[in-house]
This record gives C-alpha cells, sequence and structure tokens, in this order.
C-alpha cells in the first residue's frame, strides 16, 4: 500500500510542477528545483519506520550529489543555449553528472584520508 501512495503522490507533484512550468517556466524551475523528492522520501523513510541513522545517511548521501547535479543541470542549460537537442542535452548532462562524481570522489579521498 505504502508503494502505491508513494507513485501516486509522488507523480501527482510531478504532474502539478511540469504543468505550472509550462505556464510559468522561470517559476516551475524554482519549484523544481526544491529538494521535494529529498522531503518526500525522508517522510517515507520515516513513515515506514527506518531509523535515525539511515535517514541521516541518506541526507548524507542527497548533500554529496548535489554538486554533480549542479554541473549536470548547468550542463543541459548550456546545451539548451546551443539548441542542442533534448536528448544529446540530457546524455551530455548524466556523462558529466558521473564524470563529476568519480573526480568529486578522488578529490574526496585526496583531502579526507
Amino acid at each position: 500500500m505504502y508503494l502505491f501512495i508513494k507513485i501516486v503522490s509522488s507523480a501527482a507533484i510531478i504532474g502539478i510542477v511540469t504543468e505550472l512550468a509550462r505556464r510559468f517556466p522561470a517559476y516551475g524551475g524554482i519549484i523544481a528545483a526544491l529538494p521535494l523528492i529529498s522531503i518526500l522520501s525522508i517522510i517515507w523513510l520515516s513513515v515506514q519506520g527506518e531509523s535515525a541513522k539511515t535517514i541521516n545517511e541518506f541526507t548524507g548521501g542527497v548533500i554529496v550529489g548535489l554538486p554533480a547535479t549542479i554541473i549536470m543541470l548547468l550542463i543541459i542549460y548550456m546545451a539548451f543555449k546551443h539548441s542542442i537537442h533534448l536528448s544529446l542535452a540530457i546524455l551530455f548532462g548524466v556523462i558529466g553528472w558521473g564524470f563529476f562524481l568519480i573526480i568529486q570522489k578522488y578529490i574526496t579521498e585526496i583531502f579526507f584520508s
């Protein structure tokens, strides 16, 4: 039952945000940038009885992934600025995201080992 509720609520949020973005692109982008998925995930983890330690580790993982996500969105943004097709823009963004995560891992190991 939880799975069904999670799917429906997530789909509803995505639908609302994309409809808002169609009418007001900048505001839709601002709302899409809100950590809605992270907040929903934290709520569902808590409702399902996960420990504070697990939720804390999840939150730390979100923070670690944030810089790479910003890089991905910048790449996609720049690709659209240069009229690159959606599929290629997303592909370049995901490749940049993965590459940045690898670099971030090595930098973290150098400074925090």
